[in-house]
């Protein structure tokens, strides 16, 4: 370390001596003031005094010298020279409180634009919030309203931010989850994933669904609401989740392995959804896996993309879901007679649906009629839904293969990835936003946020 560098660490050095020391005059004085210590007043105040030592120790570190004289020109992306036009303090909030930040600033007399090369090695180019900072806004902002979060970075880290900070923090992050996930599924497209070496996996299960989001009012525009007549005021979250099984428990009914489960989803197509959904699964060891299974509800879209992304799975109807179909068909067949609908579902239901027998419950189906159009147009198309997805009802041979029948991981998920955050009371979003937080969520939930943030660092 030369001279200037020596000078620069003992100043430091003093100062946060001094700090320290007023705190701990500040202390002790009101200890003997009072007679007995308040614990939470001491914790946050020897807190605020480290923040200040640390903080003056980081701005020291942080001051960037003047470049030598033959250092005094960077590339300009225009293609010619910027010159050094001398040292410019910015302020920057950090994980201990304030710092100026002091680095050479170089101008381009060719296209007139300026640049700061420190800047850019430092993680703070076109911000004032350092990487530590946006990092735990990016936590507090993907999991609770922005407000709240900013309220969480005042108690917990002692930095006041406002909540629109916390806002464009976490959806900037997100945006660049996103845009990484883009580029993996990009790749998939191309067929050029790695092939992911590891032990082969028993079961693994793929789930889909989809949920509403609130919206502001231009990302509906030109969409049909759920009623006749009535402008939509929300789009659907694509989800899905992919997971293994450890096997089965005395009964027969198997056994999720725990925290196996990770995320991906978005506000999109079905065709991009599936090419996302595909690249999930394929990272965690689709090729790998003996036997592989998607669940869902009887949306159309999802078991197209069953059977064009993965061809070969069992595909499996969520039995729960099924029944929900009969339970509805029967208050429409005998309303406000509860008596009669539950007589109609132990043999509708109990005798063909949970036995796999789905052929004799299109044929009872069918056989029905009603003197109520609306009753005979549900019982056709109840029919059908059924005998469209006779194959995926066999229940009790996927029992007997020790399989999950319900889609009950992927429901959950919508309330607890989705729901939880972007569904609470006064929320409309832009599809900007809520796909760059669903992106950040499934990121922090499947466990991947710090291979984000170390690939951050090596960018």
């Amino acid at each position: 370390m030369d001279g200037a560098g020596k000078k620069t660490a003992a100043a430091v050095h003093e100062e946060v001596a001094r700090e320290i020391d007023q705190w701990l005059r500040v202390l002790f004085s009101a200890q003997r003031k009072t007679g007995h210590v308040d614990l939470e007043a001491v914790e946050m105040l020897v807190r605020a005094g480290m923040h200040r030592a640390g903080a003056a120790g980081l701005a020291a570190m942080l001051e960037v010298p003047a470049p030598a004289a033959e250092h005094r020109t960077v590339p300009c992306p225009c293609g010619e020279q910027a010159q050094y036009q001398g040292l410019r303090s910015k302020p920057v909030l950090t994980a201990v409180g304030k710092v100026a930040v002091s680095r050479p600033y170089y101008w381009c007399r060719h296209c007139h634009q300026g640049q700061f090369p420190a800047d850019v090695e430092l993680d703070i180019e076109h911000t004032e919030l350092s990487p530590g900072v946006r990092r735990m806004l990016a936590v507090v902002g993907s999991g609770a309203p922005f407000d709240h979060g900013r309220q969480q970075v005042k108690l917990l880290a002692g930095l006041e931010v406002t909540a629109k900070a916390v806002e464009r923090t976490a959806e900037t992050i997100g945006e660049h989850v996103a845009e990484g996930e883009q580029q993996e599924i990009q790749r998939a497209v191309q067929l050029d994933l790695p092939v992911i070496i590891g032990e082969p996996i028993p079961i693994l299960y793929v789930q889909m669904d989809g949920t509403g989001v609130p919206v502001v009012k231009k990302e509906t525009v030109g969409r049909k609401g759920k009623t006749d007549g009535q402008p939509a005021h929300t789009r659907e979250v694509k989800l899905g989740c992919v997971f293994t099984q450890k096997g089965w428990d005395e009964e027969g009914y198997a056994l999720r392995d725990p925290d196996s489960t990770t995320y991906t989803g978005a506000i999109e197509t079905a065709e991009a959804f599936g090419k996302r959904l595909y690249t999930q699964a394929w990272n965690r060891g689709w090729n790998r896996a003996a036997k592989k299974v998607v669940i869902g509800d009887g949306a159309e879209w999802i078991w197209n993309l069953a059977d064009q992304h993965f061809p070969g799975a069992v595909q499996i109807v969520d039995l729960f879901h099924a029944r929900e179909h009969l339970w509805d068909l029967s208050r429409r067949l005998y309303p406000n007679d509860s008596s009669k609908q539950k007589a109609w579902m132990k043999v509708h239901q109990k005798r063909w649906l949970d036995q796999g027998k789905i052929e004799n419950l299109v044929a009872a189906l069918r056989s029905l009629s009603s003197t109520h159009a609306e009753v005979r147009d549900k019982l056709r198309t109840e029919a059908d839904y059924f005998e469209r997805n006779a194959a995926r009802m066999r229940y009790p041979n996927f029992r007997r293969q020790h399989l999950f029948v319900g889609s009950g991981v992927i429901e959950a998920a919508c309330k607890t990835v989705i729901g939880s955050r972007l569904k609470q009371s006064g929320m409309f979003w832009t599809l900007r936003g809520a796909n760059s937080i669903i992106a950040l969520r499934c990121c922090l939930l499947n466990g991947r946020f710090e291979d984000y943030w170390e690939t951050r660092r090596a960018a």
